[in-house]
């Protein structure tokens, strides 16, 4: 199993979660309050948490290549999101 854990500091974290999750509602299941979403991508699952100033992400895939699918869609549509800000990703892949 490949795992990731990243975060992006900002002010904005519960918007955001909430923002994407209504988005990717539109193609996979998520499960979402303000500030805890669970989401089904076809690669993994993703947990989002968001606090008064961290977004933060615990994605899993069977293949490596799923996380990097899943950061890469975590980021494009973050990125979108809040494009007013400079978002700075932390991300730590490991493998079981």
């Amino acid at each position: 199993m490949f795992k990731t854990t990243g975060s992006v500091q900002t002010g904005q974290a519960s918007k955001y979660l909430q923002q994407l999750c209504k988005h990717f509602a539109h193609k996979v299941e998520v499960d979402f309050t303000p500030h805890e979403a669970h989401v089904s991508f076809p690669m993994g699952p993703c947990i989002i948490l968001a606090d008064d100033v961290t977004l933060r992400f615990q994605g899993q895939s069977e293949k490596a290549e799923g996380i990097e699918t899943m950061k890469g869609v975590i980021v494009s549509h973050l990125d979108k999101f809040a494009w007013r800000e400079q978002i700075e990703y932390v991300w730590e892949d490991s493998s079981d």
